[in-house]
């Protein structure tokens, strides 16, 4: 089993857009316009609420004030795979 590569920076760049950097090196950005926003992701549908998006060091990985995120080893798969919508 593969370690969880953690995410060291994070910047909003669009309405549901950011781009992430990772420990490993690794960056790019995710577009997550499309996402099916239900659940925990419910109030991200708001762009504005989408971008008071933080980095948690100490977890590495993205959160939202609401306790919303979403774990490391997905964004850096989605990352690596270049995926234009994590959907």
């Amino acid at each position: 089993m593969s370690e969880v590569v953690h995410v060291t920076g994070v910047e909003v760049v669009g309405a549901h857009r950011v781009h992430l950097r990772f420990e490993d090196g690794a960056e790019g950005e995710l577009d997550f316009t499309d996402w099916n926003w239900r659940g925990v992701f419910d109030s991200l549908a708001d762009p504005t609420v989408f971008a008071r998006v933080q980095l948690d060091e100490e977890r590495g990985t993205i959160v939202w004030p609401d306790g919303a995120d979403i774990a490391p080893a997905t964004l850096h798969e989605w990352v690596l795979r270049a995926a234009p919508s994590p959907v």
